[in-house]
Order: C-alpha cells, then sequence, then structure tokens
C-alpha cells in the first residue's frame, strides 16, 4: 500500500504529500476536503432537521412581515390621500398649507384619554373644552365644537383658515385642528389661568387681580388688537371681543382667543357689512348691532366695554341692568365721571396700591372708545400711545353710545350670557326701522 511508503522519519512538519503517476496521498492534521451532502446528512441527520426547519419558519414570517408593511403603507397613504381630500374640499387652495396642522381622530382620543371627565375644562358658545396631552408631551387645550352649538363648521373652518396665518404673544397659540367625519376639533396651547372673566365677575374666584396686573392685561390686549389691525399680514376685525375670549397663561399675559366670527379686511378697507350680524350683547358697537356695519372702531367699542369693566369689576350688562338701560355700566361710568367722582368706579377689591393717574387715564380712555360716533373713537395705535405716554393730553370723552330703547334693551339683556349670540337681518327689522334718536337714549 502506499502508505507504506511514507518516509515518516524525513518529514519536518506536520502534513505532507505523496504522487504516483497513478494516484497520490495528501495528509494533514486538519480536514481538507469537503464532504458530500449525502455524507454530512448520514452523519448529521438532526442538524439537517434543524435547518429545515429554521427555513420553514423563518421564510414564511419575512414574507408575511413584507405584506404587513405593504399593506399598511397601502392603508397609510389611502388614509392620507383621504384626508387630503377632506381637506381640499373644505378649505380649497389652502389644504397644502393647513396639512401639516391636521390631527388625526385617534391621537385626539388619547390625548385627552377618550375625552374623560377628568380632562374635562368647561364650556363656550363652540362647545367644549377639555385638556390634553400630546405625544411629545406639550400640554393642550382641545375645543370640541358641538352639534348643538351656536357656532358651525362655517365659522370653525374660517378659525382654523386665520388662527392657523397669526401669530403673536397676546394672541392665543394654535397648534392644530381635527375633521374627521361629524367631528371638528380645534386644538391651542394650554394657558393654566382660565379667561378674564373668571376673575373679574366670578364670586368663586381665588385669586384678587391686582391693579398692576389689571393694567398688564390692558396693555397686553391692546398690543393684540393692535396686531390684528396693523401689523398682521393679514388686517383682521375680531367682532367677539369680551373678557371670556381673554385668556390668562401662567404668567397673567392675556391672549385673545376665538376668532371664529373674526372677519379680514383689504387693508385699504375702512370697513364692512353684513346682514348676519353675530357678537356678545354688551360688546357690540351699536351701528354693528343694528345695520350690520363693522370695522376696526367696531372693535375699538368692544375693547372700550372691556377695559371699563377690567376697572370697575362689573359687567356692563348684568341682572341689575335686565329691567332698566340707564343702570348699564357705560352710563354709571358717564355719571360718574361727569359728576367728578371717578374714583368710586375702582373695583372695591382694589383698597390699595393703585395708579390713580393710570385709573384716571384708564376711565377717559375707555369712555372715547365707546363713542356714538365711531370716527370720534381712537384708533388702536393711539390708545397704545395713550397708554404708553404720560405727556399727551387726551381728548374729553361725549356721551357713550347707549342703544336700544328701554324696551328692547331689556329683552336684549335677557337673553344675554357667556356664549356668543347669533342675529339675524330680521329679527333686527323693528331695531333698524327705528330713528336715530329714539335709538340712543340721553342720559
Amino acid at each position: 500500500m502506499i502508505s507504506t511508503q511514507i518516509p515518516w522519519s524525513f518529514l519536518g512538519s506536520v502534513g505532507g504529500r505523496i504522487i504516483y503517476p497513478n494516484c497520490n496521498l495528501r495528509f494533514e492534521l486538519f480536514q481538507f476536503y469537503i464532504e458530500s451532502d449525502e455524507a454530512r446528512s448520514s452523519r448529521n441527520p438532526s442538524k439537517e432537521a434543524e435547518k429545515r426547519k429554521i427555513v420553514l419558519i423563518v421564510v414564511p414570517t419575512i414574507i408575511l412581515v413584507m405584506l404587513f408593511s405593504i399593506g399598511y403603507y397601502l392603508l397609510k397613504k389611502r388614509a392620507r390621500k383621504s384626508r387630503r381630500n377632506i381637506l381640499r374640499d373644505n378649505f380649497g387652495k389652502e389644504s397644502d398649507t393647513l396639512e401639516p396642522l391636521q390631527f388625526q381622530w385617534s391621537v385626539i382620543e388619547a390625548a385627552t384619554n377618550n375625552f374623560s371627565n377628568d380632562n374635562y375644562i368647561g364650556k363656550g358658545g363652540f362647545g367644549e373644552v377639555y385638556k390634553g396631552i400630546l405625544l411629545d408631551g406639550r400640554e393642550v387645550a382641545i375645543k370640541r365644537l358641538s352639534r348643538g352649538s351656536k357656532q358651525g363648521v362655517e365659522e370653525f373652518k374660517n378659525e382654523v383658515l386665520l388662527i392657523a396665518k397669526l401669530q403673536h404673544r397676546n394672541l392665543v397659540t394654535f397648534i392644530g385642528f381635527c375633521l374627521e367625519g361629524h367631528e371638528n376639533i380645534l386644538i391651542y396651547k394650554f394657558v393654566p389661568n382660565k379667561s378674564l372673566d373668571y376673575f373679574l365677575f366670578d364670586s368663586q374666584h381665588q385669586k384678587l387681580l391686582t391693579w398692576v396686573e389689571r393694567f398688564n392685561i390692558i396693555g397686553g390686549i391692546v398690543r393684540g388688537i393692535l396686531y390684528l389691525h396693523e401689523h398682521s399680514r393679514l388686517k383682521v376685525i375680531h367682532r367677539d371681543l369680551k373678557p371670556s375670549n381673554i385668556l390668562l397663561d401662567e404668567n397673567m399675559i392675556p391672549k385673545i382667543s376665538d376668532f371664529g366670527l373674526a372677519r379680514i379686511m383689504e387693508i385699504s378697507q375702512d370697513e364692512g357689512s353684513t346682514n348676519r350680524i353675530v357678537g356678545t350683547y354688551g360688546y357690540m358697537a351699536p351701528e354693528y348691532a343694528m345695520f350690520g356695519q363693522f370695522s376696526e372702531k367696531s372693535d375699538v367699542y368692544s375693547f372700550g366695554v372691556m377695559l371699563l369693566e377690567i376697572i370697575a369689576g362689573k359687567k356692563n350688562i348684568s341682572s341689575y341692568a335686565q329691567h332698566h338701560v340707564a343702570d348699564n355700566l357705560l352710563n354709571y361710568v358717564w355719571r360718574q365721571w361727569n359728576d367728578q367722582t371717578p374714583l368710586s368706579i375702582l373695583d372695591p377689591k382694589i383698597k390699595e396700591n393703585y395708579s390713580e393717574t393710570e385709573f384716571i387715564k384708564c376711565i377717559q380712555i375707555g369712555l372715547l372708545c365707546v363713542q356714538r360716533d365711531p370716527d370720534a373713537r381712537p384708533s388702536m395705535v393711539t390708545i397704545a400711545s395713550y397708554l404708553s405716554s404720560y405727556s399727551i393730553e387726551l381728548p374729553s370723552p361725549q356721551e357713550p353710545a347707549f342703544f336700544l330703547h328701554e324696551r328692547t334693551f331689556s329683552n336684549v339683556a335677557a337673553q344675554e350670557s357667556s356664549s356668543t349670540q347669533f342675529v339675524n337681518s330680521s329679527s333686527l327689522l323693528s331695531i333698524n326701522q327705528m330713528s336715530t334718536t329714539n335709538t340712543f337714549i340721553p342720559r
């Protein structure tokens, strides 16, 4: 045999090779040849079975994952296309701009714990409001349009289109919206201190507004309205300025909210008109409440009413004014101003640490804002200069606009509530037919 011919004594390594004409021999301490499948399978049948089992499990799993991923992608693509169609149907050419602000209904449900009572904040003219926490940890206020709300889908669309284009320190921060099925949701940055009316009129409030806080709130509201009228890329008339639409953040900085009734005007346009009069009684300028004419000066009127409410701590139209127009706040302030007893207007809860100069100036500005003639009312630019300067001499105010005669006013006051009032032109027919001399009540 060839193995007997191996010269073991001359080998200087652990392996070697002998070559003959018809055969050759190689030997090593390691396996240098490849076994056939049959040999391997005859030697390790269990390993082969195990490998087959792994293949049978892994391959179908990979295929299922791929199919699931493709299906999920197609469903997401279809959902996105559906949401885009909804956006396009509701917002037209603005849909591309608004798409990043659109939230899914499932996200809203998760944020509010399925609209849990524990997350409930309150209810307004739009609907119910809930506190929510988004997946990224942001605290938000979620306004859910109720089907019985006096504000409808058009007001919802108007607010989305408008507030998405506005950004200012004294405007509420808009996060996004949800429009799915019958649900219409607005999402705002959460502000912890509720609204201004809570501090002014709620007998259960726990925190008294100091004079400094009130004066700063007035200044913040002025800056917010000035931005809407003059400094934003749009000229916006809010049309529903009132304390319940002024939110207060953790630093008591005012944030103007609720833009469902706001109107965009051309920069060169001085006023607009409508047959569908909307707003809240007690804050509506007489030319708007009676004839549907709105302008920057109608917002100025509403601001003037708010200013007087802030310093007096009383509503313009309240239970004490429902039977006699002469008892409303504007008339009361005008009487005290004429009688030269303006300090009696000050909210009695403010007993000390107030500036008499600032207080008198606020009364005078408030009365100027509620003048009967819109042209006699100052612009927001002028009001801002009045508040910021102690050297400007303010003009003397004239008698405020006590619109609506006593019988009509009593009926209106009885309807007054915290929600926005919607009035159509037919309901104002009897008012519009009255002469100007009968409409405004002399003192």
